[in-house]
């Protein structure tokens, strides 16, 4: 089978990679994330000059209509440049307003990279269950009252507007029940603590008291959103395991890199053949790695909602294992240097790190993948 790109997708990838080279350097990125919001408007502007916001927004709200392996290509160089600007969270929000409609407005602010987004869909007692929700939403007048609080909300203080679920009815681990709702980031009532992640991006803890929204910010039908909140989080694992390919793409690189030119008895330790053996292993990982993000990224628009719970958790759980190998064979092959702020290296593995436990952990996708209709066979 051919993995290569197209035309159209290589271009993506070589000019956002030439950005990443020239203007996102790992210098310029150090300045960036100590500064007050930790992103840059500035980088912003020109991803969405270079087509990066609008890629994955309909055609008919301004965008390229871009599909999954279309953000595979873009999600990698993200990750290789370890850009901390709120690409994911946004491109996320937006599959949200795609697959649940109604709002095409704010997907044209997306495509022109006049609006951001984030996703206020996780909350502290839940661990990795979306489904897990006491964030409350009643019907008030005209409009709904929201209550509770979400945590680890990713650049949720960054957004201009939040996609937030809550529970309508049912119990508190019901798929049934669930509604979700398009929220502005400046609506009263509303308390946002922000604060850096290991990773050097941000996140925020989100609490909503007696928010009042108008009829206009559900987004659908009430009480019967599990659905999408389900595909659209199964796009974001999509998107973040190719953001980890590419992280541990220049893992290997840099590690790749360092053997050839530290010395030790006066020979590079690349020579060492215990050491080639590691990096041998490491590069398998990462092509294993590859062909599961792809078909993650082939079968995440299905219309099978089994098959593509089956096939993103598959890839998730094995890329999850990935992560962790080259990660740490990576710290460990260059040493104490590996793990000081003053090598991209250690950023790429606490990147990882980061995505591992994002939307999922390892663990929590092998549960998911074995409970899937058709894994177990009767005798």
């Amino acid at each position: 089978m051919d993995f290569s790109f197209n035309q159209d997708q290589q271009q993506f990838s070589d000019a956002l990679r030439r950005w990443v080279d020239k203007d996102y350097t790992f210098e310029q990125r150090k300045h960036i994330v100590l500064s007050p919001t930790g992103t840059s408007d500035a980088a912003w502007s020109t991803l969405a000059e270079l087509g990066m916001t609008a890629l994955p927004v309909p055609e008919a709200q301004g965008g390229f209509a871009g599909t999954a392996v279309d953000m595979l290509v873009v999600m990698q160089e993200i990750g290789r440049g370890l850009v901390v600007e709120p690409y994911f969270a946004t491109v996320l929000g937006a599959q949200f307003l795609k697959l649940a409609g109604g709002h095409e407005g704010l997907l044209e602010q997306v495509a022109t990279g006049e609006l951001k987004l984030a996703c206020a869909i996780g909350e502290k007692q839940a661990r990795h269950d979306l489904a897990d929700i006491v964030t409350t939403v009643s019907r008030n007048g005209d409009g709904f009252l929201l209550n509770g609080t979400k945590t680890v909300v990713i650049h949720g203080a960054q957004a201009g507007m939040l996609i937030v679920s809550a529970r309508s009815s049912g119990g508190q681990r019901d798929t049934a029940g669930i509604s979700l709702f398009v929220v502005p980031a400046d609506t009263a009532g509303m308390t946002v603590r922000d604060y850096r992640t290991i990773d050097s991006q941000h996140a925020a803890d989100i609490t909503f008291t007696g928010v009042q929204l108008p009829a206009s910010a559900l987004l659908g039908q009430e009480g019967a959103r599990w659905e999408i909140l389900d595909a659209a989080a199964d796009y974001g694992i999509t998107l973040l395991c190719a953001e980890a390919l590419g992280a541990m793409e220049a893992l290997n690189a840099a590690t790749l890199e360092y053997l050839k030119t530290r010395q030790q008895f006066g020979v590079p330790i690349g020579k060492f053949q215990a050491l080639q053996h590691r990096m041998a292993d490491m590069f398998m990982q990462l092509e294993q790695a590859r062909s599961m993000a792809t078909l993650a990224a082939v079968k995440v628009g299905s219309d099978d909602p089994v098959e593509r719970r089956r096939t993103v958790s598959a890839a998730k759980a094995r890329i999850g294992q990935a992560m962790k190998f080259v990660g740490q064979q990576a710290v460990q092959l260059h040493g104490g240097m590996g793990v000081t702020n003053e090598l991209p290296a250690a950023h790429h593995f606490k990147r990882l790190t980061m995505i591992e436990v994002t939307l999922g952990d390892t663990d929590h996708h092998l549960a998911r993948f074995v409970a899937q209709p058709g894994f177990r066979q009767a005798a």
